[in-house]
C-alpha cells in the first residue's frame, strides 16, 4: 500500500470513528451513504473529464491495487485546516468561481454560507444533502440532485475562497463599494494581481467573489457537489465560471511519481508534501500577524487556466522539448541525473529552461504548493485543442510567492513558447471548519 492508499484509508477510518451529527456512532443513529454501499460503486464520467478516465486507467504512476474511487473513502471535512490544500491529490476536480447577486445582502450570503457549510459536510462524509433525493415531499423539490447516490464519498473534498471584489467591487459609476462591509478585513495579501508579460486574459474565465473547488477521484462526485451549492446559493449567488479537470499533474504525496501533464512532462516535483508540517507552515499556511485574525491557520490561492498549444509543441523535436523544461522526457530526471526527485543541477541545463527558472534552489528557496489539472474543453473553432492546465498554487503570501516567481518565468521562460496564461483568480482561503456549528466565513462575518 503506498502513502496516498494509506493515507485515504486513515481518513475514512477517522471519519468513521468520529462521533460527529449524521454519522454512524456505536449505539446507531443515521448511516451515510457510504457506509450503506461499503466498498463498492464505480464513478460515471461527464463530458471531458472521460478522457481523465482514460488517462487514468493507463497511468502507472501512484498506481493502488484497488482504485481510490472505489474505497469510499471520506477525507475529514472539520480541522484547523481547510481540507482540499495538503490533503494528497485527487484525479479530478470541478472548480467554480461564483459572483454574489446584486440583490443579496449580508445576511442572504451569510445564510448561504451557513446552509453551503452544512452540505459540505455531508457530502464529504458521503451522505446526501438534507432530507436527499427521494426522500422529501413529493411536492417539493429534492433537497440533493441525485446524481451520486449509489456512488462513495471518492475523497471529496471541497475548499472555499474569498476573491478580492468580495470586499470592495467597483459600482455602477465606477466607484469602489463595500457592498458587505468587509473593506476593513480585506488582507493585504489578497492583491489584484498584476498583468504578466504575455497574459492574454479572458474576463469570464478569471475573478469572482467567491471560489469553491471540489477534488474527488469520481467526476461525478464532484460535480455533484458544485451542482448541489449552486443550486442552494441560487438568488443569492451565480456562477462566473467553472473548469473541470482531469489527471492531476502535482502530487502532495513524498516520493510519488510525479503525473504527467498533456506535454508528456512531470513539471512541479520538488512540490511541498502534505505531511511535511514545517513546510507547510512556512510556505503555505497564514501565521498569526501575517494579517487579519480571520485568514491565520489559511491559505492564498491563485488560480490560472494556463492554454498549451500542443498541435505547435507536438510539431517540436524530443531534444527541444527536453531542453524547454530541463528534464528527461521518459524518466523526468533533471539533466545530468538518473531519477526524477534527484537534485538538480542548474547549470547543467539550459538558462532558460523552465526548471533552471522556477526551482526554488534558483528563487532564493520560494516553494508554493501545486495541486495543476489537465483539461480538455473541446476546440477553439480553428482545428486546434482547447486544452491546457489547469494551474493551482496556495501559498502564505501571493505577494512573496506566486507573483515574483511567475514574472520571472513571464520574462524568459522558453515554455512560453508552446503556452499561454488565459484565465487568472486570486482568492483569501480561511483556516478550517473546526467543528460541527461552525460555518465557512464565520471569523471574516463575525
Amino acid at each position: 500500500m503506498d502513502a496516498e492508499n494509506a493515507q485515504a484509508v486513515e481518513n475514512a477510518q477517522a471519519v468513521d470513528t468520529a462521533q460527529q451529527p449524521g454519522t454512524p456512532s456505536a449505539s446507531g443513529g443515521a448511516v451515510s451513504r457510504r457506509a450503506v454501499i461499503g466498498w463498492a460503486g464505480a464513478g460515471v464520467a461527464l463530458g471531458a473529464a472521460v478522457v481523465g478516465s482514460v488517462a487514468a486507467a493507463t497511468r502507472q504512476d501512484d498506481a493502488d491495487p484497488v482504485p481510490a474511487a472505489q474505497t469510499g473513502a471520506d477525507v475529514p471535512f472539520y480541522g484547523e485546516n481547510q481540507s482540499g490544500i495538503a490533503t494528497p491529490v485527487q484525479d479530478r476536480l470541478h472548480f467554480a468561481a461564483f459572483d454574489v447577486s446584486e440583490n443579496a445582502t449580508r445576511e442572504s450570503l451569510v445564510k448561504m454560507l451557513k446552509e453551503w457549510t452544512k452540505a459540505a459536510a455531508a457530502m464529504t462524509g458521503g451522505r446526501e444533502v438534507g432530507t436527499g433525493a427521494a426522500n422529501g415531499l413529493p411536492e417539493a423539490p429534492p433537497d440533493d440532485t441525485g446524481e451520486a447516490l449509489g456512488l462513495p464519498a471518492s475523497r471529496l473534498t471541497l475548499t472555499i475562497g474569498f476573491g478580492p471584489t468580495l470586499f470592495e467591487k467597483a459600482g455602477p459609476d465606477g466607484q469602489p463599494v463595500d457592498r458587505f462591509g468587509l473593506r476593513a478585513k480585506r488582507p493585504e495579501a489578497l492583491i489584484d494581481l498584476p498583468n504578466f508579460k504575455g497574459d492574454k486574459l479572458d474576463p469570464l474565465r478569471s475573478g469572482g467573489d467567491i471560489c469553491v473547488q471540489a477534488c474527488a477521484d469520481d467526476p461525478q462526485v464532484a460535480v455533484h457537489a458544485i451542482r448541489n451549492l449552486a443550486r442552494i446559493g441560487m438568488g443569492t449567488v451565480n456562477i462566473r465560471w467553472s473548469q473541470l479537470g482531469f489527471g492531476k499533474t502535482s502530487s502532495t504525496t513524498p516520493d510519488a511519481q510525479t503525473p504527467r501533464n498533456l506535454m508528456g512532462f512531470k513539471d512541479g516535483t520538488h512540490n511541498i508534501a502534505g505531511t511535511d508540517a514545517a513546510g507547510l507552515a512556512e510556505h503555505v499556511w497564514a501565521a498569526p500577524g501575517d494579517g487579519p485574525e480571520w485568514m491565520t491557520g489559511g491559505s492564498y490561492l491563485v488560480a490560472r487556466r494556463i492554454r498549451m498549444h500542443v498541435e505547435t509543441w507536438d510539431r517540436a523535436s524530443l531534444k527541444d522539448q527536453e531542453d524547454t523544461f530541463g528534464r528527461t522526457k521518459g524518466e523526468g530526471a533533471p539533466y545530468g541525473k538518473a531519477k526524477e526527485h534527484d537534485a538538480p543541477d542548474l547549470k547543467a541545463m539550459p538558462a532558460d529552461s523552465h526548471v533552471a527558472l522556477a526551482h526554488p534552489d534558483a528563487n532564493n528557496g520560494l516553494m508554493i504548493l501545486r495541486r495543476g489539472f489537465s483539461f480538455t474543453d473541446g476546440t477553439d473553432g480553428l482545428g486546434r485543442l482547447d486544452a491546457g492546465l489547469f494551474f493551482l498554487a496556495y501559498q502564505r503570501d501571493t505577494r512573496k510567492a506566486f507573483v515574483p516567481l511567475q514574472q520571472r518565468l513571464a520574462a524568459s521562460d522558453k515554455l512560453n513558447e508552446y503556452i499561454q496564461h488565459v484565465g487568472s483568480a486570486h482568492f483569501a482561503c480561511p483556516a478550517g471548519v473546526r467543528k460541527p456549528g461552525e460555518w465557512w466565513g464565520q471569523a471574516l462575518f463575525g
